[in-house]
């Protein structure tokens, strides 16, 4: 079976860890020092379910930068982690704006997405409880939520194996379907 490809975005505020997550899961390796993307682009074999995934994920900027370009991401992404950091309240706030602009750009009401709690590591400073977190994703409609961590790997691989399986769901690829002959007398 040829490999799938999947396009994931990543989107959120700045600083709520877009690039910490998307290295620890390609990379292994978490990036302590903070410097602000403008668009990175990864790419990653998996397997899920028994399936053979390429992703490629495009790590954004904040969303208070380089809107132009945001359009042309969600036009393009085929699922969509929303992440907001534990420990601010003005990045959780923005994400109903963030997700109704993709429904909105996609003209669609059923997008692949996870919501993310980042910085779950930071429980001392949260200012967002996990019932905030799970409240909105019911709000989003049944959207997929959990808190995780970049730092101690935490959740990291089950945002974006979660986001392929719904996006598996969406659009389902069955067995090639076998042309019959056929054959006309005339």
């Amino acid at each position: 079976m040829p490999l799938r490809e999947f396009k994931i975005v990543v989107l959120g505020s700045g600083g709520v860890g877009k690039s910490a997550l998307t290295v620890q899961f390609v990379q292994g390796i978490f990036v302590e020092k903070y410097d602000p993307t403008i668009e990175d682009s990864y790419r990653k074999q998996v397997e899920v379910d028994s399936n053979q995934c390429m992703l490629e994920i495009l790590d954004t900027a904040g969303t208070e930068q380089f809107t132009a370009m945001r359009d042309l991401y969600m036009k393009n992404g085929q699922g969509f982690v929303l992440v907001y950091s534990i420990i601010s309240n003005s990045t959780f706030n923005e994400l109903p704006d963030l997700r109704e602009q993709i429904l909105r750009v996609k003209d669609c009401e059923d997008v692949p997405m996870v919501l993310v709690g980042n910085k779950c590591d930071l429980h001392d400073q949260r200012v967002i409880s996990t019932e905030q977190g799970e409240e909105l994703a019911r709000k989003f409609g049944d959207c997929y939520f959990l808190e995780a961590s970049a730092k101690n790997k935490v959740n990291v691989e089950q945002i974006f194996y979660n986001l392929i399986r719904q996006i598996n769901r969406k659009n389902p690829v069955g067995p090639p379907s076998k042309a019959k002959s056929k054959c006309a007398l005339l």
